[in-house]
């Protein structure tokens, strides 16, 4: 197993490791949330604000261990407020493109920090990248 950092970024105040590469070349992201990882500073903001800092995140946190956007596999987002699932979905879509993995959408309260949203995902990398 590799433990693997989002490169050019603080490390986490909590106790976890942002990926983690199996043998197996499975990918698992760690719940990202609304915090620019360079300057430590939570972003805060209306719901599409955060929401593109969070897949900005998950972006570089698959870059950091070799993989991109289309090698992944499931995602699954937190959102504070249900009734926000159609906003979440077109960001999503719009993010995604035509790539259309497993997902789950799950409402919570609260999520730590008031953040409105967050997100994690598998991902496998391709043969060529493990």
């Amino acid at each position: 197993m590799k433990l693997v950092q989002i490169k050019d970024t603080q490390n986490p105040a909590g106790h976890f490791t942002p990926a983690v590469v199996s043998e197996a070349g499975i990918v698992y992201i760690s719940g990202q949330v609304p915090v620019d990882y360079k300057s430590g500073k939570i972003i805060t903001g209306d719901l599409e604000t955060q929401f593109r800092q969070v897949l900005k995140n998950l972006k570089a946190a698959l870059e950091s261990t070799g993989a991109d956007i289309d090698d992944i596999l499931k995602v699954t987002i937190l959102v504070a407020d249900g009734n926000d699932w159609y906003q979440i979905n077109q960001i999503y879509k719009n993010f995604m493109g035509k790539h259309k993995p497993a997902r789950t959408i799950i409402p919570v309260l609260p999520l730590h920090n008031g953040y409105k949203v967050e997100i994690e995902a598998i991902a496998e990398l391709k043969k060529d990248k493990k």
